[in-house]
């Protein structure tokens, strides 16, 4: 799929990203000072405290930076890092119920560090939508179906080729599992979707007005009968006539000797109807080879080649040739899938090309 062109953010985007950005700041700070208080009413030491806080707190917010810095990147976070977002600030936790004296303190101290872990995955999902907006990439949703993908190609191939019976069929339900995930999250993969459907429904509503609005034909009665043919007498040559008005005698030609068939004769005889050889069609593989690109096929994305080849097979398809209209409609009804410019591009190339070789 073509990657879309990047976007840049707006001055008000910005500013209200930014604004949303500093809360998550200065919560995930409180939420340290927090710790940093718990910890020193108990061991009464400073010392201690800050290498609860720097243990806890403060790797969760390295860990953040990576993973924002990693996501600004266009890159995926490794699991490592989205592991550690979440088990340093339950390690942090643990810590403060296992020092504190009563059950009170415990929920207290076990519930301040959970700030840090919240701040710094809003942190991080915040960064990828901005990436995401700007360049239209999905690094995060890349590598989980990267790994679905592969995943699903091994479990196929073991559903196929594996000599166990039993590990066949759990491959088998594995990778029918598998095909629930692909393309999960991807908004990419739903935007390409959706322009397929779009393009599909307005071919069809296209279709269907043509249809409602085109104006019926008549076709000519069948019992007409065709106009009278009258029968004249060969016109005698001129030379005849003047030597006849000067009263000198003129050569009989062959000409003037044929007899002509009754006019019953004419009219009456039997007729046989002179049909010109039929030419067979020149059919959309025929046009393809000629201009040597791959037979174009239903349902399926065409180059800009291809697309040239099926608008001129509809075209000719009818005598007298089609409309671009008449062709799109033809086009959009025998399947063929392509966007609305690209084949408006290709039929002002095959009309090129017509002008060209008149």
């Amino acid at each position: 799929m073509d990657r879309p062109p990047e976007r840049s953010l707006s001055r008000g985007q910005a500013v209200v990203l930014a604004a949303a950005a500093v809360p998550m700041v200065a919560f995930g700070a409180l939420g340290a000072l927090g710790t940093y208080t718990n910890i020193t009413s108990v061991f009464h030491r400073s010392a201690t405290a800050l290498g609860v806080v720097a243990a806890g707190e403060g790797a969760t917010l390295v860990l953040a930076l990576v993973l924002v810095g990693l996501t600004m990147l266009g890159q995926s976070a490794p699991a490592a890092v989205r592991v550690g977002l979440w088990t340093l600030p339950a390690v942090a936790s643990a810590t403060g119920a296992a020092v504190a004296q009563s059950v009170t303190e415990a929920v207290v101290f076990a519930v301040t560090p959970m700030a840090m872990c919240v701040s710094a995955e809003g942190m991080g999902l915040l960064a990828r939508r901005i990436v995401v907006y700007r360049t239209g990439v999905d690094a995060e949703a890349q590598r989980r179906n990267a790994a679905v993908m592969q995943r699903l190609a091994y479990h196929r191939a073991r559903a196929a080729n594996h000599p166990d019976e039993k590990a066949r069929k759990a491959s088998e339900v594995e990778s029918w599992e598998l095909a629930k995930k692909v393309g999960t999250g991807d908004a990419l993969l739903g935007a390409h979707l959706v322009d397929v459907q779009r393009e599909r429904m307005t071919a069809g509503a296209d279709a269907a007005l043509a249809g409602m609005f085109a104006l019926p034909v008549t076709a000519p009665a069948a019992n007409a009968t065709a106009p009278e043919t009258s029968v004249t007498q060969p016109r005698r040559p001129a030379v005849a006539e003047d030597a006849e008005q000067e009263g000198v005698t003129a050569p009989v030609t062959v000409e003037d000797t044929q007899v002509m068939p009754p006019a019953e004769a004419v009219l009456t005889g039997p007729v046989t109807a002179v049909t010109q050889p039929v030419t067979p069609p020149v059919t959309l593989e025929e046009i393809a080879a000629v201009a040597g690109v791959p037979t174009p096929a239903t349902g399926e994305p065409l180059s800009d080649a291809q697309l040239v080849v099926v608008l001129r097979h509809l075209r000719y398809s009818d005598d007298p040739p089609l409309s671009y209209r008449q062709a799109v409609t033809a086009f959009r009804e025998a399947g063929f899938v392509g966007g609305e410019q690209r084949v408006r591009k290709a039929w002002g190339s095959l009309m090129s090309h017509e002008e060209s070789d008149a």
